[in-house]
């Protein structure tokens, strides 16, 4: 199989943390809105296709058997391609001895050339491990060549099966919607859903664009987890069939999840979603919690202010010398450093207008 030297370009990594979310909430919603939500669509079984088809996974969702017949021209790609590697493993070992026969093969030549002593008998013997070695590499170069040809001819199946199915997903599309039939009406899709885990407290008027401003980011970022099953998806792929592991796939989720655990922050602190050590706050009354949470909130103040400057100073110092990491990738770190104020920006900002829901409660001016 041939090898795959694609490294994420920087401008594309920063587009799709933007772009990707906004695309997700849009057909998210554009299927809410559909009457046949819920049933085999076109848009999926191709996405099927170009992730996962190799696998079938095409067939599978649209409830076809044919998709099993992937799966032995996949585990036919994973077996020559790891003949494949030992095969180079293998080539690289006889190489190394090779060049080593040839080498001691020469320094034999010149001692009996100057006359030295026993130069002749090992001579004999350089001589006979240097036709071993040469022989050993040939060997393993055709054995390279006849994996490499097997690994190609099964890449070449799978991907005229592939093909083939290009043309007939629309067609199975359709008889897989016949089967499945009209579904019940429905007012909300099952899978997607307005109504939180945990009820959220309602702000007062004037924090509501607040409120809006903290979910809207939530969301946003909590979409992110899906660019890292495609991102660690292409990295088991490159590197067990194509024999191209990568060091950017891991890099730009780590960081990735870091600033998404930052901008996160204030939407757990809007569901009440966090870990919280609960003894005696469960048993208060609404007023009682209140009043306990007014109390607390100095803290949590102080703990978020503190992160805002420290942030923005790590942010600030960043863009100022142009930061980015020490591997060959070099992805740009400000962008990731600037997501630590931005997130105690809004940790703040909820935090605030908590605080003066608590004191209207404790205060008894809301019910």
């Amino acid at each position: 199989m041939p090898s795959l030297t694609f490294v994420l370009p920087h401008w594309l990594y920063w587009s799709s943390l933007v772009l990707f979310p906004l695309a997700a909430v849009f057909f998210v919603y554009r299927e809410r809105a559909r009457r046949d939500a819920g049933r085999a669509n076109l848009f999926l079984a191709y996405f099927f296709l170009i992730t996962a088809g190799f696998l079938g996974m095409h067939r599978f969702y649209l409830k076809s058997r044919w998709g099993f017949l992937f799966i032995p021209f996949f585990v036919a790609v994973l077996w020559t391609s790891g003949q494949v590697r030992d095969g180079r493993e293998t080539l690289s070992l006889a190489r190394s001895q090779a060049e080593h026969a040839e080498r001691t093969l020469t320094h034999a030549k010149a001692d009996v050339a100057s006359g030295k002593t026993g130069a002749a008998d090992r001579l004999v013997k350089a001589d006979a491990d240097a036709a071993t070695t040469r022989g050993n590499n040939a060997a393993a170069i055709g054995a390279l060549a006849r994996s490499s040809s097997l690994a190609r001819i099964a890449g070449i199946f799978l991907g005229l099966v592939l093909a083939g199915d290009i043309f007939l997903i629309p067609g199975l599309v359709r008889r897989a919607r016949e089967r499945e039939g009209q579904p019940a009406p429905t007012d909300v899709h099952p899978l997607v859903t307005d109504v939180p885990a945990t009820p959220v407290k309602r702000p007062l008027a004037i924090f509501r664009p607040v409120d809006w401003l903290v979910r809207v980011t939530g969301e946003l970022v909590a979409y992110w987890a899906v660019l890292a099953v495609i991102a660690y998806y292409y990295e088991v792929v490159a590197r067990y069939v194509f024999n191209s592991p990568t060091n950017w796939v891991h890099e730009s989720m780590f960081l990735m999840f870091g600033m998404q655990y930052m901008l996160a922050g204030a939407y757990a602190y809007r569901d009440e979603t966090h870990v919280r050590v609960d003894i005696v706050y469960s048993h208060l009354s609404e007023r009682g919690r209140a009043i306990c949470d007014i109390i607390t909130s100095a803290f949590f103040f102080l703990f978020s202010g503190t992160m805002l400057v420290t942030g923005w100073r790590f942010a600030s110092d960043a863009m100022a010398v142009g930061e980015r990491s020490f591997t060959e990738w070099g992805i740009q770190y400000w962008p990731v450093k600037l997501a630590i104020p931005i997130g105690a920006a809004l940790l703040l900002l909820q935090g605030l207008s908590r605080l003066m829901r608590d004191i209207a409660i404790a205060t008894r001016r809301i019910g």
